[in-house]
């Protein structure tokens, strides 16, 4: 009989595999999966079964039809469950180190690596380990999430590395299509042919993210990330005081990064904006009060009104120009405390429109010189909020996550405000509890800010700039008892946006749309066009 490939790819002895049965067993009689493992160690005193040996093994019975596939078993026997619990399976990958066009203070410099990146943070150490060769960095990952029992089907990919914009093009043509030849399984000679396959593949390609700066923002640039497939831009803004700016060498200015916010909302991008507090020449006060210019002009901000934010606090690393710096006395990094109480003061301000991915880099402590080094600092903030009797209204804190949803109790919340030269509104099905199970960003503009020739789509279109549906990421066509995936609420959110646009005048409805989900789109009325997905209204 030919050995199964999940026991190809692992040698494990008949000790480990008599353990794993018997702790299926247990589990499928409702004993937990940790108590399971701890009453079937394995012997001699080699330790424990591990997870992947169990969600393998649990493969193996469902193929060869010993038993019937049971979604929630696997749900029980899944690694770190939180990795998808967004909905999607986020896959992380580099690009080869490359000259970077500024000259940040704060930014360390490892010539092994792309800028502002160390070879032992978690997703850069994978990819020093691959040689940030894209094929291998996606390849491992998705093969590293099925051992643990995560579905892989819908895969956000977030390429980092620095500033994407400044590689050439044919490096960033080549790495996104090696990218899709991993999803997908086989080779393309073209990247059009690799999207294409990929529409229907095992691992569909449900978002594309890549990293930039403000001043490499231009109709032109945006026309060729929608031909890469990109859906969303992180972009650093750091600060929105152009003094502290300058002091950091960051190499462009708060009005370059309110233009180029506004193009890419212009474009349908989604926008992730990268804010620093306790640059050189800031103080908590100052930081405080410039973390509010980023919200509503009606309230004296800058309207950027970033869809997701990621807070990196200033570092202070060795081997930096910020470091010289310190070591001359003209700098201080705020302590833990200090910070903590700064990231509780602003973290309220943040509209239920917005998700804070990050509120600390992945830096290990080892690098930091001197200031906070908890890596944890997001459960210090929440810690603080608490204590204070306040909570946080940002998605992440509301994501319905493992919760069970009954559709019958959600309730449709429309949330309109303005952003730059468009008026966005956010549709958000919520729970009587007030947690997110799932949310539409639809963009108004009240004028062309793109050149026609180049986004001839967009002409007198409303834009869907995303569908998010919360829950455990489940296979395509796939359903759970009580998860907020496939029970139509992405269909729901669309046919109301739809609604809004024509009531608002708008004569189609265009639909940024990841390639992996274009049959999704296709199948609720949308045609492909150029750059984008349309629906005539």
């Amino acid at each position: 009989m030919a050995q199964p490939e999940w026991l190809k790819r692992r040698e494990y002895t008949p000790e480990q595999l008599a353990a794993a049965e018997r702790i299926l067993e247990s589990v499928r009689a409702g004993v937990k999966v940790t108590d399971a493992v701890r009453r079937n160690p394995l012997p001699g005193g080699a330790g424990h079964v591990g997870k992947h040996l169990l969600v393998a093994l649990y493969r193996q019975k469902v193929e060869s039809g010993q038993w019937p596939e049971d979604g929630e078993l696997l749900a029980r026997l899944r690694r770190k469950p939180v990795r998808t619990l967004s909905g999607v399976t986020t896959v992380t990958v580099l690009t080869k180190p490359y000259p970077c066009p500024a000259h940040c203070i704060f930014c360390p410099t490892d010539v092994r690596m792309p800028k502002s990146y160390l070879p032992d943070e978690p997703g850069a150490a994978r990819a020093f380990q691959n040689a940030f060769d894209p094929f291998r960095q996606v390849e491992s990952r998705i093969t590293s999430y099925e051992a643990v029992g995560h579905p892989t089907d819908k895969i956000e990919l977030l390429i980092l590395g620095g500033t994407w914009s400044a590689y050439r093009r044919d490096y960033q043509e080549e790495f996104v299509r090696r990218c899709f030849d991993a999803m997908n399984g086989r080779p393309a000679d073209t990247l059009d042919e690799a999207h294409a396959w990929n529409e229907d593949s095992e691992h569909r390609n449900v978002g594309l993210v890549v990293e930039t700066r403000p001043d490499e923002i231009n109709p032109t640039e945006l026309a060729w990330l929608r031909r890469l497939g990109v859906t969303k831009v992180q972009m650093g803004v750091q600060s929105l005081d152009d003094a502290i700016l300058a002091l950091n060498q960051r190499g462009h200015t708060t009005a370059q990064a309110a233009a180029a916010v506004e193009l890419l909302r212009a474009a349908g991008f989604k926008i992730v904006l990268h804010w620093m507090p306790n640059l050189l020449g800031a103080t908590p006060q100052s930081d405080r009060a410039d973390f509010l210019r980023l919200w509503e002009a009606a309230k004296g901000g800058l309207g950027l009104c970033p869809d997701e934010i990621k807070i990196y606090p200033t570092q202070l690393l060795e081997g930096t120009e910020l470091y010289r710096f310190w070591e001359r006395g003209e700098y201080r990094p705020y302590d833990t405390e200090t910070l903590t109480r700064l990231l509780a003061d602003v973290k309220p301000e943040i509209p239920r429109y917005c998700r804070v991915n990050r509120v600390i880099r992945d830096i290990p402590s080892t690098h930091v010189v001197e200031g906070n080094k908890r890596t944890s600092l997001r459960q210090d903030v929440l810690a603080e909020l608490e204590r204070r009797g306040q909570r946080c209204q940002c998605i992440r804190c509301r994501e319905v996550g493992a919760i069970a949803v009954n559709p019958e109790h959600l309730e449709l919340e429309e949330l309109r405000y303005a952003a730059g030269a468009a008026e966005e509104v956010f549709l958000s099905f919520v729970t009587p509890s007030d947690r997110l199970a799932g949310y539409l960003r639809l963009s108004l503009p009240h004028s062309m800010r793109l050149p026609a020739d180049l986004f001839a789509d967009l002409q007198g279109a409303a834009i869907i700039r995303e569908v998010h549906v919360y829950g455990q990421s489940l296979g395509v066509g796939q359903a759970q008892r009580g998860a907020a995936q496939h029970i139509g609420l992405g269909t729901q959110l669309l046919d109301r946006a739809a609604e809004l646009a024509r009531q608002a005048g708008f004569r189609r409805l265009a639909v940024i749309a990841a390639v992996g989900t274009r049959a999704y789109y296709r199948a609720r009325g949308f045609d492909t066009g150029d750059l984008y997905m349309l629906r005539e209204l």
